[in-house]
Formats: structure tokens, sequence, C-alpha cells
């Protein structure tokens, strides 16, 4: 029985159990993995993770629970776990006490998509890493498959979604225990792509070799590649979130208060077509949003709780309410024209410990990772030891942000506990004025 099969299974042995009075939703998730691990460029670990989730929901009026079950994948059994998992909702709701901000979808709707992408033999890629790292010491983890999501409501909601990526995560370690942190990620593999990319690392591996530098607390022209960038738009994703700004606690306050603005280089969508989020939430269907303009504040994401609580109107955006698959709009810079551009200062390819210095004025702190480069007269010079930067992102991408990359790159979540994450962001690389380190 395929995923699709399993989850429709499912949703028709409950629908006969339910109440005239009761309602439910059901999540339904499922991945079919691969997974290898690398050390010193050889294979140290290869093997397969199948497993499927369902969480089931029951509402009484304005009182609900839910209830998370692992899945077998067998029919019979899950059927039985789920109408044991009913059961115990059936004893547990009718004691809880009403939910003031429940406002359900009670709108019958459907979505459904399948992005197949082009996969790889997984021996044929393994067998690329291995070929293209050989005389290195590289460390990582390939993971390769389809994932699925299917949600439905006894109201006539019903949505389902199958995506195929891979993502192949890695360092390259020099002896001198420096390393450069890279990764290849997407739907359709690309051999030359992947080489590019290893021989890119390869190329900053052999700089790591030169005395590091401590540079001075100040500021500095910097160049964040996108991995890097993709950290400060993590920390900046849950600030278009409707009730962190009604409640003042977006990073983006300022800047959807209309005290300031950002540059008018940026342009970010939440855009469904193309990423590898589901084009629905629990709350409906996802509609593609345009969350800033050329530097000004767009749409704001709004969930049925901020709806409920702040009289505004729900857009799809999910209990969370962060973008799935952000879009960041590309520049005129091209990626060969980087360095000379750049001149002298920093190469910042990853960064990391991010964190809030101060949230209301959007200012984040974080250190600089693995791989980040002197650049004087536009050639790589030398390494730079760990650095602590401390700056607000209304300065280094308002006023100070020079340019941006033409080809903005997909990057997919890495992380793999309990499941692989689904969700994209597309950014470019930034080329900024001014980046403040602190120490």
């Amino acid at each position: 029985m395929d995923a699709r099969e399993h989850f429709h299974a499912l949703l028709d042995s409950l629908r006969p159990l339910l109440r005239a009075d009761e309602g439910f939703t059901l999540d339904y998730r499922a991945e079919a993995s691969e997974f290898v691990r690398f050390n010193r460029a050889r294979v140290r670990q290869a093997g397969q993770v199948q497993q499927a989730y369902a969480t089931l929901a029951l509402y009484l009026g304005e009182r609900h629970a839910r209830f998370e079950l692992s899945l077998s994948g067998a029919a019979e059994e899950d059927r039985a776990r789920l109408r044991h998992a009913l059961e115990r909702l059936r004893a547990l709701v009718p004691a809880l006490a009403p939910d003031p901000y429940l406002r359900l979808n009670r709108e019958p709707w459907r979505s459904e998509s399948a992005e197949a992408g082009t996969m790889p033999d997984g021996a044929a890629a393994v067998g690329q890493i291995v070929e293209t790292a050989a005389g290195l010491d590289l460390a990582g983890i390939y993971a390769a498959g389809p994932q699925y999501q299917g949600f439905a409501s006894s109201w006539g909601a019903l949505g389902w979604h199958a995506a195929s990526s891979f993502n192949f995560d890695w360092s390259l370690f020099h002896a001198n225990g420096q390393a450069v942190k890279s990764a290849y990620a997407g739907q359709h593999w690309d051999a030359r792509a992947f080489a590019r990319r290893m021989a890119m690392a390869r190329e900053q591996l052999e700089y790591l070799g030169r005395p590091a530098l401590t540079l001075a607390p100040g500021d500095y022209r910097a160049y964040l590649a996108p991995a890097a960038l993709d950290e400060i738009f993590d920390m900046l994703s849950g600030g278009f979130s409707a009730q962190a700004l009604a409640s003042g606690a977006s990073p983006l306050q300022r800047l959807f208060a209309g005290s300031t603005r950002l540059s008018p280089l940026l342009t970010l969508d939440e855009r469904i077509a193309g990423g590898l989020a589901p084009a629905f939430t629990s709350e409906g269907p996802r509609r593609d949003l345009r969350l800033l303009a050329a530097g000004l504040p767009g749409e704001r994401l709004v969930g049925s709780r901020s709806a409920a609580e702040y009289g505004l109107t729900t857009n799809g955006a999910g209990a969370h309410e962060q973008p799935l698959s952000p879009v960041l709009a590309g520049g005129d810079l091209d990626e060969g024209d980087i360095l000379a551009r750049l001149n002298t200062g920093l190469y910042i390819g990853n960064l990391w410990y991010l964190n809030f210095s101060d949230r209301p004025a959007g200012r984040l702190t974080g250190m600089t990772r693995f791989a980040t480069f002197w650049v004087e007269n536009g050639q790589l010079n030398a390494p730079v030891n760990t650095m602590r930067f401390d700056d607000s992102v209304f300065s280094f991408l308002g006023p100070h942000l020079e340019a941006l990359t033409r080809e903005p790159e997909t990057i997919l979540p890495s992380g793999t506990y309990g499941a692989r994450q689904s969700g994209s962001r597309t950014l470019p690389g930034a080329l900024l004025g001014r980046f403040t380190l602190t120490l």
C-alpha cells in the first residue's frame, strides 16, 4: 500500500466512527528516505527509513484535543490504533475548557500536488561524491527520497502533497582542524552542478592552510553567501506573524509600524509553486503572498487564532504563522564578480549561534562559522578566526545592502531529528557595505 492509499484508508475508516456532535481533523506525514553518512570521504553508514505518523484532533463545540500516533503501514493495525486514539480523545475532550480563539475552517476544499523531481540513483550519487572527494577529509550526510503530507477534516477538507528531494550536507577539513562547509540540495540532481560546488569547496580549503587573521572589532564590507543569509532569514521568519506583530514580539515591528524600512532591493514572496512545502496547511489552502515589496512591509501571515483574537482575516498561514517557501528576488550581481565588487572585506560562507540582542530593534548577534575569508583587492587572502557580529537588520539589510546575486539558491532544511524537515528557502547572496563585528 503506497502512502496516498494508506492515508485514504485511515480516513475512510475514521468517518463512520464519528458521532453527530463531533468533528475531526487528521494530519498525516510519511517519508521513505535513504541516508548515507560519510567520514574521511568514505561511506561509513548507509540505511533506509520508512515511517508514517498521524495526528488526530477531535472537536466538540469549542473543546478540542489532539493525539499523535506512529503508524506501522499495516492497514488493520493502523485502523485499530486510530480507533484507540479516538476513544482516548472522547474520554478527554468533554473535561477540557472551551477554547475562546478556536476558529475552524468549515468550508470544504481540495488541494493535491505531486512534485516527483528527478531523483538520483543512490549508488551513482554516492559514487560521484566519493570520486570527487578523493584525497580529502570529508564528513557529511546524504539524505534523499519522497516525503508525503495529507490533511482531511470532517467538514470536507482534503489535501495531499508528495515531493521528492535530496540534500547532501558536508564539510571538508584541513589538517589544522579548520573546515569548509557546503551543501547541495534540490529536486533535480545535476552532476555538473555538484562538481562545481565541490571544486569551489576545494579551492577555499586550500586557503585554510594560511595563517588565520584576527580582526579588530569594527565595521567591515562583507559578502554573505546564501547559506549565511539563510541563517538571518531563519531568525526573521517569525517576524511576519500577525500574532507577533500584534503583541510587540516581532523583530520587524518597526518595519510594519512604518518607522523604518529595509533596502528597496528586498522583495520577498511566500511562493507555493516550486517550493517543497504543501500548498495547504491545517487551516486551508495557502496562497502566494508578498511579504516585502522593495523594502516596504507587505502582507502579514495570519492564522485563524490571530484572526479571531485581533479581528483580522486569515490567509492560510497556518498555526505557526511562518513562511514555508519564501523566495527572495535576486539582483544584478553575477557570481563571478562577487570578490571584485567586495574588493576588500569579509567573505562569509556560514553563520551560526544566532540570537536576538535587541528583538524590537531587529538586532542580531551570532558567530562566523567555518570558512570566513579576508578578501583584498578582489582576491581571497587568508582565513579569518571566528568572530562575533552584532548588528541590526535595518542597517545591513537597509541602507548598507549594496547588491544581491543574480541567481538565488534554493536551500532545503538539513534537519533529520525525528523526520526529515520539509519546506525550502530560495535566497541570493548579499553584498554589504557595512557589517559590524564586536569581538
